[in-house]
């Protein structure tokens, strides 16, 4: 019992970390036009974060606790490994300013603790291939989202003055920033509510044909809440002026890309790295002006952090398992 209150304590602070590192994501665009402070941006961000749950399922959370890894391998042990790798990483990126996927982080951590544990044949790898599909995917359906909203929205605006323009979407932004946020919360937070649901599987406590309890739930989402009232002012700088300058009609359109495929995703219980559909989405905003007017060799950088995420916390949790043996 005190090794799954520890492995349940231990994930949440995973989500915490989440919110800080992840709140990049929610806040960057709208703090980047200054339609909000950074101090307003956080706290609008994190109440549409918790509220997350009262719009969508747990359709993601039910994808990490069983499609991943074989839940009858699963054991506290694996699980605790799993996260402290995925926590490693997080961590060192935020340190650095790097926007990788703190999805990407549990599920390699994940990975990686079990295949240490039972072998290669304790992992689901046609979940693991369909996440790691839309490492690919999901800035590519971000951009493309993003491009379309902000050449229709140019065409209908065109007779618009500029200032009357950016009047509104400076509130419009408000709404996409709010939008872009609980799809935020539904997918990422219900991945520490899928792993903390294993462990209580892992304890004995649940099985795997009961229900995510409620507890878990909103935990969850407080945690993610609390992150990201702590910002992550390293990578909101990386996300908000970095990648390409933002305009508030710009950042809408990137916004609220964002918020459509991750609504899609969410429904359909694909974990996808909100960081890759932002930045994909920021992206295809900023290309709109002209090619020129993204930074590719920042973007070019991000891309190296995304394709080495998951063997990194793979590796890390690994050895943060076979460490933990010779103590348990």
């Amino acid at each position: 019992m005190t090794l799954l209150i520890f492995v349940v304590a231990l994930t949440l602070i995973f989500d915490v970390i989440n919110g800080f590192h992840d709140a990049a994501n929610s806040i960057a665009t709208i703090v980047s036009t200054k339609v909000l402070t950074p101090f307003q941006a956080v706290i609008w961000a994190a109440f549409f974060n918790f509220v997350a749950f009262l719009v969508f399922g747990l359709h993601v959370a039910n994808t990490i606790a069983k499609g991943i890894v074989h839940p009858d391998i699963v054991t506290l042990q694996v699980v605790m490994a799993g996260v402290i790798g995925a926590i490693i990483w997080n961590l060192v990126t935020w340190w650095f300013g790097i926007p990788s996927s703190s999805s990407h982080t549990l599920m390699g951590g994940f990975v990686g603790a079990a295949i240490a544990h039972a072998g290669f044949d304790s992992v689901y790898y046609s979940g693991v291939f369909k996440i790691l599909s839309f490492i690919v995917l999901a800035p590519i359906i971000g951009m493309l989202v993003s491009a379309t909203i902000s050449i229709v929205l140019l065409n209908l605006c065109k007779n618009l003055k500029y200032d009357t323009g950016n009047k509104i979407f400076r509130r419009l932004q408000l709404v996409s920033a709010a939008a872009y946020s609980i799809g935020h919360g539904a997918n990422d937070a219900q991945k520490a509510m899928g792993i903390i649901f294993v462990a209580l599987i892992a304890a004995g406590s649940l099985t795997a044909n009961d229900v995510i309890p409620f507890w878990v739930v909103i935990s969850c989402h407080s945690a993610m809440a609390v992150g990201t009232l702590m910002g992550g002012w390293r990578i909101v700088k990386t996300m908000g002026t970095k990648i390409t300058h933002l305009r508030p009609f710009e950042g809408f359109s990137a916004e609220t890309a964002g918020a459509l495929t991750l609504y899609s995703t969410s429904l359909l219980g694909i974990p996808v790295s909100t960081t890759h559909t932002i930045t994909g989405a920021i992206i295809g905003a900023g290309a709109t002006k002209r090619l020129s007017a993204v930074r590719w060799g920042v973007t070019k950088n991000i891309l190296i952090a995304w394709i080495i995420t998951i063997p990194i916390t793979s590796i890390l949790s690994a050895i943060v398992y076979f460490i933990s043996s010779l103590i348990f």
